[in-house]
């Protein structure tokens, strides 16, 4: 993406999301934000249930890191001006706004494209630019997990009542990943064809997409798939199941097809003799007695510890994997070799603040990024860049137009 200019005028994580996956690929992002409050989300103290440091603050650093940022009031003609000058040399606009404010403030498709006639227009909304409900704002939590039918996927029934979103900004970082290949398409797009596209995409889109066999299912036969309750299995496949080990951690077991790893995954579950049993030695008797086989794993799992089982079952040829926390990946040795996660200086100057890459790689090259941008700590470099004189930089800043 060297060469590829984003003008990014959006707040949150959603949009900036995508920014932050163009910047990883060397874009240059500029985002807009208001000269004196910045991004809303700069503002924000907690995310979910944990206090936040505001100079080491997770919901900035994640969409935003390798960006410029510039401060402009877009809702004053100076600012709008500005903007535009900014747009003429933009390959791409990014926007999470509403309707009504990109009307109001005058950088909807039609106030962009008149300054820049070649520039890809991407909108990220809730629910979709179309429909009745294309004025209705919403988050994640409402449009992704809720609203979706996501949240109610994954809420057992025995529950009676809603899981709440566990992973804040969990919808935002996918819908911002699907935005970016949305970017990359029309980017080749243009190239090919001369013509520049807009692109939208919703929180609910993404819902559905990343749901999306669920669905097609649901629509099918009018029934809905829901988690089930720890320590239920649907017994069809005992090689597909979640197992407690002695010390209350967990195993998954997800041998989907146990052709070719019967034998191998008994032995590793220190089972071998259920290898000759007819009963478990091939995929129909072993789907067939299908309980009593979780029964015999439930048991040799119980009998050791979290640790022993991770050992071991290195070697087991079938899929399996430890049921980890979110903090365990941080540590975990696949993750680190595969460059998973980044380090980039940090705004307060402590240790360097550890960010996750985008999950594209190109040429298993590690990435080089820089922080998330303070608000409006790019402004006067950029505009120096695009021409504007000193003068007007000055008289733009008294009158509020950029910061």
């Amino acid at each position: 993406m060297e060469g590829v200019r984003v003008l990014e005028v959006a707040q949150f994580t959603f949009v900036p999301a995508a920014g932050a996956i163009l910047a990883d690929w060397g874009a240059d992002v500029i985002k807009i934000e208001h000269p004196v409050r910045g991004d809303t989300q700069r503002g924000f103290i907690n995310m979910g249930g944990f206090q936040l440091d505001p100079n080491r603050h997770p919901l900035i650093e994640h969409p935003n890191r390798g960006k410029r940022s510039v401060g402009i009031d877009v809702s004053t003609p100076e600012g709008q001006e500005v903007l535009y000058e900014i747009a003429k040399t933009a390959d791409v606009f990014l926007t999470n706004y509403m309707p009504q404010a990109r009307q109001k403030n005058k950088f909807d498709i039609e106030h962009i494209r008149a300054v820049n006639p070649n520039i890809i227009y991407a909108r990220g909304s809730a629910y979709g630019d179309k429909g009745p409900e294309r004025l209705v704002g919403g988050f994640d939590g409402t449009a992704f997990w809720t609203r979706s039918g996501v949240g109610h996927a994954l809420t057992p029934e025995e529950l009676g009542g809603a899981l709440p979103q566990g992973i804040p900004a969990f919808g935002d970082s996918i819908g911002g990943m699907n935005i970016a290949g949305g970017i990359s398409a029309a980017l080749f797009h243009r190239e090919r064809t001369g013509e520049a596209v807009e692109i939208d995409v919703s929180l609910l889109s993404t819902a559905w997409w990343a749901a999306g066999a669920s669905v097609t299912q649901g629509m099918e036969t009018g029934e809905t798939m829901r988690s089930l309750m720890p320590g239920t299995t649907t017994s069809v496949n005992p090689f597909m199941a979640n197992y407690q080990t002695s010390d209350g951690g967990t195993i998954n077991l997800c041998i989907v097809s146990p052709t070719g790893y019967i034998r191998d995954t008994w032995e590793h579950l220190g089972l071998p003799e259920l290898a000759d049993d007819p009963r478990f030695s091939d995929v129909m008797p072993l789907i067939q007695n299908a309980e009593e086989g979780v029964r015999l794993i439930t048991e040799a799992i119980a009998a050791k510890p979290f640790e022993y089982w991770r050992r071991h079952l290195k070697t087991m040829k079938g899929q399996w994997a430890p049921f980890q926390s979110l903090v365990d990946l941080g540590t975990d040795e696949q993750a680190i070799a595969n460059d998973m996660i980044v380090e980039v200086e940090a705004s307060d100057g402590g240790k360097p603040f550890k960010v996750v890459r985008g999950p594209v790689q190109f040429n298993h090259e590690p990435l080089e990024t820089t922080r998330a941008p303070q608000a409006s700590e790019h402004t006067e470099i950029v505009l120096m860049e695009l021409g504007l004189e000193w003068d007007r930089i000055e008289e733009l800043k008294d009158k509020g137009a950029i910061a």
